[in-house]
């Protein structure tokens, strides 16, 4: 197989930024070879371009998946920036509890969810958190735009070591070892997160909005237009008072976004 140019380097890079957001620099070209290649020499063609000539006029949508998957990141941990989920518990959702007693209905979409470990965390705060105090639907939104990230987060199970991060007594609670190395979320925790895929470059059509999103260490990877384009789609679906957390890396323009400041990587939509 051919090496990939420049010309058709700029074409696919091109295609990402328009189709997923992401922002690829000059230095990415070895990278999209390398993600790239196998799947061009399993569908036995010899060049970039023929490619990418096939996957823009895919009809079935099976290139996009594949491309999809092979393209994204899904780097993720259990308790990652471990500040959010303390915030949450001891800010946001008390003042969602007061704030919707009559609905008792908590709407949290976790973004990027990736293999699941985030949505799996955000979960379990707001069980511990809603467990005694009325009957509380706390089922989440969890979304990725990679099947395969997906189907691991569906899967819910996890190298036991991977576990080490989270405190012992939720541990013990809502995981299960499975066999010498592999632990599984519990019934109680993966039956209430809901997996979608979703691709957050596209239209937004949900029946109510959220009072919390979370869209951490995603939108490093775009370039100003998307990032600007996707924080005010999440303002627009989030109900006012409602709270958005990106990661530590990352930032938003509270005068362009309409946004307040709360804290490093926590914003909020006036009420």
């Amino acid at each position: 197989m051919k090496d990939i140019t420049d010309a058709e380097f700029s074409k696919i890079r091109d295609y990402i930024r328009s189709n997923l957001g992401i922002s690829l620099s000059d230095e990415k070209k070895t990278l999209v070879f390398s993600r790239l290649r196998t799947t061009i020499a399993e569908l036995g063609m010899e060049s970039f371009s023929d490619y990418f000539n096939f996957l823009v006029n895919d009809k079935t949508g099976e290139a996009m998946v594949i491309f999809e998957n092979k393209i994204t990141t899904n780097h993720t941990f259990f308790m990652r920036e471990a500040e959010h989920f303390e915030y949450l518990k001891k800010h946001v959702l008390p003042y969602i509890e007061e704030s919707y007693k009559n609905e008792k209905d908590l709407r949290l979409w976790c973004t990027a969810a990736s293999s699941g470990e985030e949505a799996v965390i955000l979960q379990i705060v707001a069980h511990e958190y809603f467990k005694q105090k009325g009957d509380w639907n706390t089922e989440i939104l969890a979304t990725d735009i990679s099947s395969n990230a997906l189907a691991k987060a569906v899967a819910a199970r996890y190298p036991t070591e991977s576990l080490v991060n989270i405190p012992k007594q939720w541990q013990q609670d809502y995981f299960t070892k499975i066999d010498a190395n592999t632990s599984q979320v519990s019934d109680e925790i993966r039956k209430k997160i809901i997996y979608r895929k979703s691709n957050l470059m596209d239209n937004y059509n949900f029946r109510n909005k959220f009072h919390i999103i979370f869209c951490r260490n995603v939108m490093i990877y775009f370039d100003n237009a998307s990032r600007k384009n996707v924080t005010k789609k999440f303002y627009d679906v989030l109900e006012p008072g409602g709270y958005l957390f990106i990661g530590h890396s990352e930032s938003i323009s509270n005068a362009a976004s309409g946004f307040e400041y709360v804290m490093p990587a926590i914003y909020r939509k006036p009420l």
